[in-house]
């Protein structure tokens, strides 16, 4: 088990400052993990990676020259916030586009996703290559659903190496996706893994079996066996991994034997010379393997094979030089250190955009109708939860009551500066993201950062800019979560509360009764969903016990409608948006 900590819910910052203080010549802290603390040639594709604590040396342990740019580290298998990978890509960015890649996990997509959206659209070039190397994840004719293992190396190499040679993005992209396709990964556990401050592990395999193709945060293995000899064990996986071989693959393969956490070099290296004689007997040559810990899991019992089956541009990119704190090829010419590198942190610039009078009252009151809306929240968190648990983890009401507190306090720190509304929607939208959690966290964040950049920093708003704001805030939502109408999802609520808007609107009536209509809209759409099946997220396995029961996204995005449509009906009576400044003049009363 982990037995070392102060504070378990401290555990991963403090576990990457300590990494970053060992190994300040490698790497610098930035908010949200760390990149080079050497320079980058400018025009240099930036290959930033990433996920959850917990697997070192994946992921912050293959960041230098010849293999990543940069690593967004999320807490203890938790994936890193959209806010944290946009922010370590911004500083990782050296003017020649960025590569996403990671392993693929749900939850990663959406944050990784979310970052890149905000990145393609400040005008960074912006790509993604997800790993799905894990053979026991899904079948052969369902490569996209497989899962990213020890396989996230093989992938993260051949980017990085053609990254370091000068390559476009878009080869870049061609090679991390040709790497991927070629890399099959199989592995197996022998007991599970403890995170710091539990006093059990996540799960346990029976004693003298062995689970293969369990996943590397306990997810389910395809199969249970008796605990197998070295010999035994090898054969297993190399046959397995054979008959799954791409269509491409030929006689060159990389072979890598990784250790999850608690298995020893020694049996590593036991089981390597086994695995590399049963490949020469299949007529493969094994080009410079790796043995040892590459991507792990805690303390977890077990290990992996990968195999990467080459040609000849990846073979020149996998033998290419390579200098991480955790990954060392052949030698690499010395980099200078980054001049914005204060102690081990990137100084981060600075955003303090003013607003114009009318975009700074629009963020004051953008900055009210959050706290409204974090009291209703509040007021229902009850109901929430225990909606969320009739096919789902219960935590829907925290998740959303911790996003809205911390996008309140971002809001009203942006107003009370005299920012303009993107940027107060901006900074409540990351806000939202990193501290809601999960996917209602990603879609909210992802909502409102598209709402604040539709609005922009203007001197004067309208009507029309409140339909643009939520045709932002929806379209981003659909984007990100890949949700329609009848899924069971916030969108059974939003789509209906976005088109009684705008047709409100367009019929000539106010913002405050077009919203009254709207969030009935909301209201009636989601108390619907009681009569479907949800077919995603988690309730989906669930389906069953869901029907009869409102979805608790499409009912939290009705009541937060229905806020914020007495919100602005209240702060007209006050008369705070009434008061029409010469910035906004001939723009009508719903500016």
């Amino acid at each position: 088990m982990t037995r070392l900590f102060d504070n378990p819910a401290d555990f991963a910052e403090e576990a990457l400052d300590g990494f970053v203080a060992a190994h300040r010549n490698y790497v610098a802290r930035v908010d949200g993990g760390v990149v080079r603390a050497t320079e980058v040639p400018d025009g240099q594709v930036a290959v930033v990676i990433g996920g959850g604590s917990g697997h070192y040396p994946a992921f912050a342990g293959l960041v230098g020259p010849g293999l990543a740019t940069g690593s967004a580290c999320g807490n203890m298998f938790a994936s890193p916030s959209a806010g944290q990978v946009y922010r370590v890509a911004k500083a990782a960015s050296a003017g020649g586009g960025v590569l996403f890649s990671y392993g693929n996990y749900a939850g990663d997509v959406l944050h990784f996703d979310q970052a890149q959206q905000r990145l393609n659209a400040e005008g960074i070039e912006t790509r993604t290559v997800t790993v799905t190397d894990d053979i026991a994840s899904a079948s052969e004719d369902q490569l996209a659903q497989r899962r990213g293992i020890a396989g996230d190396l093989a992938v993260f190499k051949i980017a990085g190496a053609a990254a370091e040679a000068g390559m476009s993005l878009a080869e870049v992209e061609r090679l991390a996706i040709k790497a991927n396709h070629r890399t099959r990964s199989l592995g197996v556990a022998f007991d599970g893994c403890t995170l710091p401050g539990s006093a059990d592990p996540l799960f346990h395999v029976p004693a003298g079996q062995m689970s293969l193709g369990l996943g590397i945060h306990g997810e389910p293995g395809i199969s249970e066996h008796a605990m197998p000899t070295a010999s035994e064990l090898a054969e297993l996986l190399v046959s397995r991994l054979l008959a799954d071989r791409p269509a491409e693959g030929a006689g060159r393969v990389v072979a890598i034997l990784n250790g999850l956490g608690t298995i020893k070099y020694e049996e590593l290296f036991l089981l390597f010379g086994k695995v590399e004689r049963l490949l020469t007997a299949a007529g493969l040559t094994v080009v410079e393997p790796e043995c040892g810990e590459l991507v792990t899991s805690l303390d977890m019992s077990g290990l992996s094979l990968t195999l990467l089956w080459l040609d000849d541009e990846l073979e020149q990119l996998w033998a290419s030089p390579a200098n991480t704190p955790a990954f060392r090829k052949g030698n690499i010419d010395a980099h200078a250190r980054r001049t914005d590198v204060a102690g081990d942190t990137v100084q981060a610039e600075e955003i303090h955009e003013a607003g114009t009078p009318a975009a700074a009252e629009l963020s004051r009151a953008a900055a009210a109708v959050l706290a409204q809306i974090r009291d209703t929240v509040a007021a229902h968190e009850e109901e929430l939860g225990s909606l969320d648990a009739v096919a789902g983890d219960g935590d829907h009401g925290i998740g959303m009551r911790r996003g809205i507190e911390a996008a309140v306090a971002a809001a009203e720190q942006k107003a009370a500066e005299g920012s303009s509304v993107e940027q107060a929607l901006l900074a409540a939208g990351e806000a939202w993201s990193e501290r809601g959690g999960g996917t209602s966290g990603a879609l909210w964040g992802a909502g409102l950062n598209a709402a604040g950049m539709a609005l922009g920093n203007r001197k004067s708003y309208g009507s029309e800019d409140a339909v643009a704001a939520a045709d932002a805030f929806a379209d981003a939502v659909t984007a990100l979560g890949k949700a329609d109408p009848g899924d069971k999802t916030m969108v059974d609520a939003m789509l209906p509360f976005r088109d009684a808007l705008r047709s409100g609107l367009a019929d000539g009536n106010t913002l405050e009764t077009a919203l009254v209509s709207a969030a009935a809209a909301a209201s009636r759409a989601a108390a619907k969903t009681a009569e479907l099946r949800p077919l995603k997220g988690r309730a989906r396995p669930l389906a069953e016990k869901s029907i009869g029961h409102p979805d608790p996204g499409a009912v939290s995005f009705a009541l937060i409608g229905e806020a914020l449509a007495n919100c602005i009906a209240s702060i007209r009576d006050s008369g705070t948006a009434d008061r029409e400044p010469a910035a906004t003049a001939g723009k009508g009363a719903d500016s």
